[in-house]
């Protein structure tokens, strides 16, 4: 028999005496128990899918038991839909038996939880990236004692911002023993969470199963009416067991031809009628409220759970009781109750709750939305007040939902359309084009007011920037840049900035002349001076390059103190390779960039890539995982993407090539490579790395080849041509010579005087290794003419060892010799192993005793590792390293483990001395 016995009631309280049986699901409880023995390996979550009544919750309640019986602690939440709209209401819940775990947090992170749960000051902008990583040190605290069970049940409604802060930490526990168990119904999309987390979607009961559950229940029924329940259940638990109930009920029929749920709800409501008045009022209460209002339910003098009055609901199977709590057996019971009751019995419930709730302004206001009868200003003023609490805790979510209601409620069309359009700019932070769109739209029903509109489509068009729909968002951003070109420039400026953006990402070259013919039509002033230079470099960089890289200093300048302003004009100087003046203004935008948790719309891998041109690495892996963290907390894949494919490169560079493959895959598997070329070039550039590296030129070449048309043009204007010279050092591996010869000459003449000296020195370098070898010497010297080129560590010292090499084959060792030690200096300094082996070699050729040199001891470290080890040396703890890498202590303190044995030391004191002892040993660094 697949039968299991479960106690209905929560792990942690006292249960009822009811047991019921789960039959059926042996393999479901299987993957389960697996999944919870299993915490520390790789899978450590599981979402569990189904419509409602299909057991998810017995099934959820089963595995807590499993574990608590196996040493494991058990943390729960459980949605409810009063609830999805109170900011970080579930992660409140889930954390409530551990608050005081929070206090051995430190002070930056307990504050940062203070500010979600609402107990502390929130003053300025919320850190969201600090509040999870504040749950992650949490979490990874509490793994520390034993092992850990999360489970979220109904999470369709829990609100966004706890999913936002568990999905963060969830993803990068690697080491922890923590579990994770999700229950959600089928159909409700939860965008927080990880969409390759695995899922195990319930079905139906198979016939056998369905029968054998159906002859658990009390009076079971027989012949017909076992025949009818079995059909009109369809395999759904929740359905055997209350169609049964009713078919033995005096004058009752289960059948109809209403869907399941409305039969489900309509039997539980008809339960109603046989309980008392005080009784029906006070599930209407309890259905009413969320968990959060227990303490004012009780205080104002309504039946606690010990009150004989809910022995009738007890008895109709409506609730569960415990010496604590009282719990409907259901969501649909709570929901039949609810929607049993007439609109004026429902107000009054909302009402007496807020009557209650004088200390809780957000919750009351919510209650006071759901009494109002019509149009309220006040109501719609208390709703605002509430989204702008929520917003000030990085609640984007919950605050676009309070603003979104308000807007309902508002009397004035003129208010409610502001209202909107306040709500859609905060949308804008969840991510939900949808969403932001749906807003937009009811607020241009509602008014005609020039500026709001305005407002509102520039809100959708910062949003339509970062989706990885680039064809549909630039035709959308271009139109409305055309249609208010005369009657609003400075607006349409800006709808073009954002298309901008858009043709960075998709490279269309159509784009760019559609760009060139809007810009045209808009009006020249000073005060637009900044947007229209940002609008033609990042659409055509090459274009006017003299003129742009002339005026960026002083525009720069000007920007000093404007922290967002000064990262776009960083953004601008990094794709006119002006990646000194890129890398400057970067590190003060960012020291004086107050919300650290999220970097400025569009192109914000700019930074990363500026850091690795500048030979910054481990500094690019940090702005990579801060724009991972930010990003997929609201669903921008392309933002992800573009930080894999930064991250790919890195690891391809210091020699990582198996995990540089794994994270150029994750980044093709996000978007579409005809509509976002910069990304699939820069992950084709990051994959001719990696298989060069592991000396796979074949395969590289095809990677690199992938840069450029059938044609031999480049396949985006900006990314596609710094992979000129590795395209040639692979081509003349393996035969390619007359094709990278004809793709080289072919960009060369495309950028013409827009080339920059980086670009120029690369082409030469290019030049030099396809040409034949007698012609090659003037090439590499043009290349390493121009001292500027010392901006681009990596590739002058790229340069320097193929010209070495060419020199050493001519016999001109002298000539030779300082090149290539200048080479490996700069490669060990990187940590750039394929280069550094390749180079000690030709050193050794050359008659350099490069043995003597002292090696670099991070080298047998992973990428990540290394970061974690240089952190350390610094003097950081594992907790600034973890909340510096977005990792938890524990996987630091792991990492620091494993690497200390490959290091040669015993102890983190030494850690500074091996460092700074690699350090100048590889001098010749670049500040």
């Amino acid at each position: 028999m697949d039968d299991h016995p479960v106690d209905p009631g929560t792990v942690g309280r006292p249960a009822t005496e009811n047991k019921e049986t789960i039959v059926g699901r042996k393999a479901e409880l299987k993957r389960l128990f697996r999944t919870v023995d299993n915490a520390s390996a790789s899978e450590r979550v599981l979402v569990l899918s189904g419509d409602a009544g299909l057991g998810k919750s017995a099934l959820l309640e089963s595995a807590m038991r499993w574990a608590g019986e196996s040493g494991v602690r058990v943390l729960r939440a459980e949605g409810s839909e009063s609830e999805a709209t109170l900011l970080y209401s579930g992660l409140h819940q889930l954390l409530r038996p551990v608050v005081g775990a929070v206090d051995q947090l430190p002070e930056r992170q307990r504050a940062a939880l203070s500010d979600a749960f609402g107990t502390g000051p929130a003053e300025g902008a919320p850190d969201l990236m600090l509040i999870g990583a504040a749950l992650l040190g949490l979490l990874s605290d509490l793994a520390d004692r034993q092992p850990l069970l999360l489970v979220i049940d109904d999470a369709q409604w829990i609100d966004r911002a706890s999913l936002d802060a568990l999905a963060f930490a969830v993803r990068r526990l690697d080491a922890e023993p923590v579990t994770l168990l999700v229950g959600v119904r089928t159909g409700d999309p939860l965008p927080a969470l990880d969409r390759h987390w695995p899922t195990l979607a319930l079905a139906p009961l198979a016939a056998a199963a369905a029968g054998r559950l159906l002859d658990h229940q009390p009076g079971s029924p027989t012949g017909r009416a076992r025949d009818q329940v079995l059909d009109q259940a369809g395999g759904n638990p929740l359905a055997l067991v209350e169609l049964a109930r009713a078919s033995t009920s005096p004058g009752s029929d289960p059948t109809g031809p209403l869907p399941l749920t409305g039969q489900l709800e309509r039997i539980f409501a008809a339960r109603l009628t046989e309980l008392p008045e005080s009784t029906r009022r006070s599930l209407l209460l309890l259905a009413a409220m969320d968990t959060a209002d227990a303490a004012a339910f009780a205080a104002g003098g309504l039946p606690g759970a010990e009150d004989t009055a809910w022995l009738p609901a007890e008895r109709s199977g409506l609730v569960r009781r415990t010496s604590r709590a009282i719990r409907f057996g259901h969501p649909l019971m709570r929901s039949a109750v609810y929607h049993a009751a007439s609109l004026d019995a429902r107000r009054a419930a909302h009402r007496a709750l807020a009557d209650l709730l004088g200390d809780a302004p957000d919750r009351r206001a919510w209650h006071l939305a759901a009494a109002a009868p019509g149009t309220d200003a006040d109501v719609a003023a208390a709703l605002e007040q509430t989204a702008d609490r929520a917003r000030r805790r990085g609640g984007y979510a919950a605050a676009a939902q309070a603003l979104q209601r308000a807007a309902d409620l508002a009397p004035d069309r003129a208010e409610s359309a502001r209202l909107l359009v306040a709500a859609a700019g905060t949308a804008v932070f969840t991510g939900e084009l949808a969403w932001v769109d749906e807003l937009t739209t009811a607020a241009r029903e509602r008014t005609d007011d020039a500026t709001l509109l305005v407002t509102a489509a520039l809100h959708v068009s910062r949003l339509t920037t970062l989706t990885t729909r680039h064809t549909l968002a630039f035709s959308r951003l271009t139109h409305t840049a055309r249609q208010w070109a005369a009657t609003d420039p400075d607006a349409a400026l800006d709808m073009l900035a954002s298309a901008a953006v858009v043709r960075f990402y998709s490279g269309e070259d159509t784009q760019r002349q559609e760009i060139a013919r809007v810009l045209a039509r808009l009006p020249r002033d000073e005060r637009s001076a900044w947007r229209r230079a940002w609008v033609r470099t990042v659409s055509d960089p090459a274009g006017s390059r003299a003129e742009l890289t002339t005026r960026l200093p002083q525009l720069i300048a000007d920007a000093e103190h404007r922290p967002e302003r000064l990262t776009t004009l960083a953004i601008m100087a990094w794709l006119l390779d002006e990646t000194p003046r890129a890398v400057s203004a970067f590190d003060t935008a960012f020291d004086r960039w107050q919300v650290h948790g999220r970097l400025p719309e569009g192109l914000g891998g700019a930074a990363a890539w500026a850091y690795v041109e500048y030979g910054r690495w481990e500094q690019a892996r940090e702005a990579c995982a801060q724009i991972t963290a930010s990003a997929s907390t609201i669903g921008l894949d392309h933002a992800v993407a573009c930080a894999a494919a930064v991250d790919a490169a890195v690891l391809a560079l210091q020699g990582e090539a198996a995990e540089a493959r794994s994270r150029a895959a994750e980044a093709l598997a996000l978007i579409d490579p005809l509509e976002s070329r910069s990304v699939a070039v820069y992950v084709r550039r990051a994959l001719g790395t990696a298989y060069g590296a592991d000396g796979a030129y074949e395969t590289a070449y095809d990677q690199l080849r992938l840069a450029f048309t059938a044609e031999g043009d480049p396949v985006h204007y900006h990314a596609s041509y710094p992979a000129l010279a590795e395209l040639a050092a692979a081509a003349v591996r393996t035969g390619h010579r007359d094709e990278a010869c004809s793709i080289v000459e072919r960009s060369a003449r495309r950028l013409g005087d827009g080339a920059s000296p980086r670009l120029r020195a690369l082409i030469s370098r290019a030049r030099a290794l396809l040409a034949d070898p007698e012609d090659a010497e003037p090439c590499f010297r043009e290349a390493l003419a121009d001292p500027v080129f010392e901006h681009w560590p990596f590739e002058r010292a790229q340069t320097l060892l193929d010209f070495a090499e060419w020199l050493r084959r001519r016999r001109r060792i002298a000539e030779a010799r300082p090149l290539l030690t200048s080479a490996l200096e700069v490669f060990q300094r990187l940590g750039a192993r394929p280069w550094v082996e390749r180079a000690q070699a030709e050193s050794r050729a050359a008659g350099i005793d490069v043995a003597a040199s002292t090696p670099d001891a991070l080298a047998g470290l992973s990428p990540q590792q290394q970061q974690i080890i240089r952190l350390a040396a610094r003097g950081l703890t594992n907790r600034e390293i973890g909340e510096k890498l977005f990792l938890s202590p524990r996987t630091v303190s792991s990492h620091l483990y494993r690497s200390f044995p490959k290091l040669g030391i015993t102890a983190r004191s030494q850690l500074r001395d091996l460092v700074e002892g690699t350090l100048v040993a590889t001098a010749g660094n670049q500040e």
